[in-house]
């Protein structure tokens, strides 16, 4: 018995084994394909009902199936379900092309589609016809045949080569380990972090000794507080070349192939260029819009940042007498300039950052907004041990959505860290289906002595991802495929975004910053000096921000088929951003997953673009009180409970009453 196909509420976890995923894949895939001839053999007149709607309830089971496999591979993964993978998602891709190029489906959903104008449709009922219609339009269903043919090829290739662009870089980040065995090697190192190496070279059965790897709790501390300059020099140097030292695990090519495909999908399409085709969905229209938006930012960045670097390299040579500032300088002496010119640092921060208090505060910060409450259960079924399970409901006890939280490093979980659900939100024959929602993030974890104490920027991190989280959990629409983050990609970034602010509130930090041992509210000279330094080296942040966001822009808004060095053209993507000297032995892009491996292609302008929303949006809350239920109410009602149903300006209008202005990011960053 397949647990993956009987009907399930919360994921089965504990009774799926790996040999389940492929034999569901293929019956559920087989199960969409006879619903989609059900619709495309009907002999009554298309109408939005039968043709529009029933496509977008098709397929559910493949849907669910698909979110839980796909999350396993981000969060749980080992070699049988990478290899699973490497066998699926080829004919996932060939599924989705059969239904996009099904012509008999697109002439139904045309025929809808071109009488529209008389259709007594609903705002979410346009948008879902609307999306419909260019979802099949910009998937080939108007080309030729054999352009179809090569349409197919093209992604069927790309499905490949991006999940071999994730695992090269998982196995490079896993590879690498510095087994420490002299303790002066640690010098500057905080107890905390010398602590957790040496708990993860006893968990590798090392003899002894301290452990650092390229997993992010391991290498940023090591960066920004160790003294022995060889061995960041080391590691920075592992780091910045990750697949990009022309072994088994190189993925230039696979960078130049996907570039080229993408180009080529384009163009099939009648697309200038694949930002050309992308950013059509977006708020931003157009790559010209995206570049003169990066340049204006860049031009107002530019000098604060030239003057912060500066500034970094005259205090680096009075202190060490550094000559030449490089990249694996540049965290441990702005971390140093930050504590000389703030007396603060991490190590002083992170016992009032116990990881169960900042969950506390976060939800009790949703609740005072949103009106959340949220209950741990443990007989929802898990992945990990780690996972905490959660249900949410309103103050009048309705039930909201399930909420997981999984929150540090393993061997078979990605870097980073994202929100993701495993059940969307819709409403069908009376019945509001809640959603299920997931955070998982990679935070320092507990020691034999301390429990986890996060760093501050693992603390805006997962206010981040919860953003995410409630705009999925808070979801309010008809239908699936517009419900929650389903939205134009550089609106999605707002829910996250403008959660972070509340990091920076004393109102805020006196809910959940209490010491670890005393249970002492943070200190307001500690509130003070965050605030101040939020600021810190804003220029800097923002050019390499800028630079990203330029790189993606150079990769995906021209012809690639000329590229064939990919560090060379890199170096001239990042020419007017650069302010350190360029190291050759490493690459961005060949690990740049955001844009080869995840959906940030042409798109990674959005998190600017996100930061001027979220700055316009909590200098709203700033002004009626952060905690205002008024403003919290329009928020929750126009954006996030509206999901996908309307153009996000729109929806971003009525919360605000007017457009966002780039203003209110440059005061927020003091780079007016």
């Amino acid at each position: 018995m397949n647990p993956l196909l009987q009907k399930f509420d919360t994921a089965p976890f504990s009774a799926i084994k790996n040999e389940h995923f492929k034999p569901a894949f293929i019956q559920a895939m087989a199960d969409a394909r006879l619903e989609i001839d059900a619709i495309t053999s009907a002999t009554d007149v298309p109408s939005f009902e039968n043709t529009i709607e029933a496509l977008e309830f098709s397929g559910q089971q493949l849907d669910r199936i698909s979110s839980v496999f796909f999350n396993l591979n981000s969060a749980e993964t080992n070699e049988e379900i990478q290899k699973i993978a490497q066998e699926i998602s080829p004919l996932l891709s060939e599924f989705g092309n059969d239904i996009t190029l099904n012509e008999a489906l697109f002439k139904r959903i045309k025929s809808v589609y071109e009488q529209k104008d008389d259709l007594k449709l609903s705002v979410e009922q346009h948008t879902l016809l609307d999306k419909r219609y260019k979802s099949f339009s910009r998937n080939g269903a108007n080309l030729s045949e054999d352009k179809k043919t090569r349409l197919r090829e093209i992604d069927a290739e790309s499905a490949k080569l991006k999940l071999q662009f994730g695992e090269n870089i998982l196995a490079e980040t896993n590879k690498y380990e510095k087994h420490i065995t002299n303790e002066n090697d640690l010098d500057g190192l905080p107890e905390g972090a010398k602590e957790a190496a040496a708990q993860l070279a006893k968990s590798k059965d090392k003899e002894g000794g301290w452990l650092v790897t390229l997993d992010y709790p391991s290498y940023i501390p090591f960066m920004k507080y160790a003294k022995n300059r060889a061995l960041r020099k080391e590691l920075s140097m592992a780091f910045g070349s990750k697949s990009f030292k022309g072994d088994k695990l190189d993925n230039q090519e696979i960078v130049l192939k996907i570039a080229n495909l993408r180009h080529e999908r384009a163009n099939l399409l009648g697309y200038k260029t694949h930002a050309h085709f992308v950013l059509e969905e977006r708020m931003a229209e157009t790559p010209e819009n995206v570049h003169s938006f990066l340049n204006e930012l860049l031009e107002k960045a530019k000098p604060a940042a030239e003057r912060e670097f500066k500034q970094l390299e005259d205090f680096a040579k009075k202190i060490d007498g550094i000559d030449q500032l490089q990249k694996w300088d540049g965290s441990y002496y702005s971390e140093k300039l930050k504590q000389k010119l703030f007396s603060l640092d991490d190590e002083q921060l992170k016992p009032y950052f116990k990881l169960e208090n900042v969950i506390d505060g976060v939800f009790e910060i949703a609740e005072k907004l949103f009106g959340l409450q949220f209950q741990e259960v443990s007989n929802i079924d898990k992945y990990h041990e780690e996972v905490k399970t959660y249900r949410v409901y309103d103050l009048d006890k309705n039930f909201i959505s399930v909420f997981y939280a999984d929150f540090h490093p393993r061997a078979g979980k990605r870097g980073g860290a994202w929100m993701t659900s495993f059940k969307s939100q819709w409403k069908k024959d009376g019945e509001n289906i809640r959603p299920h929602i997931s955070n998982v993030c990679n935070f320092t974890p507990s020691t034999a002595t301390k429990p986890s104490l996060l760093t501050f920027n693992e603390v805006t991190t997962l206010f981040h991802e919860f953003g995410h989280g409630l705009h999925g959990m808070l979801a309010n629409t008809t239908y699936p495929s517009l419900s929650g983050t389903s939205v134009f990609w550089d609106f999605v970034e707002l829910p996250s975004q403008v959660m972070e602010n509340w990091c920076f509130e004393k109102e805020a930090l006196e809910l959940f910053a209490k010491h670890y041992e005393t249970g002492e509210v943070i200190p307001m000279e500690l509130i003070q000096k965050i605030k101040e330094s939020a600021t810190f080296q804003e220029g800097m942040q923002t050019m390499r921000q800028l630079s990203f966001g330029l790189l993606d822009m150079s990769w995906h808004g021209t012809d690639p088929s000329n590229i064939t060095d990919v560090k060379a053209h890199e170096n001239k993507a990042f020419a007017g951003t650069d302010l350190y000297p360029d190291t050759p032995e490493t690459c961005m892009s060949t690990a740049f997953a955001h844009i080869f491996q995840g959906g940030y292609s042409s798109g990674y302008y959005s998190y600017k673009w996100a930061e001027v929303l979220d700055a316009d949006a909590f200098a709203y809350f700033k002004e009626k009180g952060i905690f205002n239920k008024e403003v919290a109410d329009k928020f929750k009602e126009h954006v996030l409970s509206k999901g996908g149903t309307e153009n996000p300006m729109v929806l971003y209008k009525r919360f605000r009453g007017a457009e966002p202005k780039v203003e209110a990011l440059l005061e927020r960053a003091g780079l007016l």
